[in-house]
Formats: C-alpha cells, sequence, structure tokens
C-alpha cells in the first residue's frame, strides 16, 4: 500500500471515530420516531351505486379469506405479512402474528 493509500485510511478511521458518539444520540432519535401501521384484512371493489345502498349490519365481501395471510404495513410500504391472532392477555382485542418479513425493496434500474 502507497503512502497516499494509509493516510487515505487513517483519515477515514479517524472521521469514524469522531462520529460514533454523535451517530449513537442519532440513531435514538431516529427510533423515538413514530411511524403509522397497518393491518390490512383484505380489500373490495364496488360501484358507488352499491356503496350507496350499504346500512348498518351490511356485510362487505373482502378478497382475503380466512386464514390467509395479511399485510402489514408502515408508512404506505408492504414490510412482513402476518397471521391475525386474539391477544392473550385481552380475548376482547386482535394481533397479528408476523410469519414473512419482506426483502428490500426493489428499485428502477
Amino acid at each position: 500500500m502507497s503512502e497516499s493509500d494509509m493516510s487515505s485510511v487513517e483519515s477515514s478511521s479517524a472521521g469514524e471515530n469522531l462520529a460514533a458518539p454523535r451517530s449513537g444520540r442519532n440513531l435514538d432519535t431516529i427510533l423515538r420516531i413514530p411511524v403509522s401501521v397497518q393491518v390490512v384484512l383484505g380489500s373490495a371493489m364496488m360501484p358507488v351505486s352499491n356503496l350507496l345502498k350499504l346500512g348498518r349490519g351490511a356485510v362487505i365481501p373482502l378478497d382475503h379469506r380466512v386464514g390467509e395471510p395479511v399485510d402489514i404495513i408502515v408508512n404506505g410500504r408492504v414490510i412482513a405479512r402476518g397471521e391475525i391472532v386474539v391477544v392473550e392477555d385481552d380475548n376482547s382485542r386482535l394481533g397479528v402474528s408476523l410469519t414473512e418479513i419482506a426483502g428490500p425493496a426493489r428499485t428502477a434500474a
């Protein structure tokens, strides 16, 4: 390795050491940012005329069936899939058990 290569390695590692304490604080700040989490049970398409006919007690059939995985969406992006479960501590509440984590998003080349 040449002297110029060595000096660039030394300066980059020195820069990393200086940034380490700051990155810990930045990470804490980022970890406190609230995000919107949605669990999508299914969807339906219908004409506005049918929508206007809906009333109390109407049932809208969804495109998902019982037992199929549901999508977990964070800030508009699918990040995982899971199964609906009853929360152990409170049988009147539902939760979702993660079964699959989505891979990294693909970008157009």
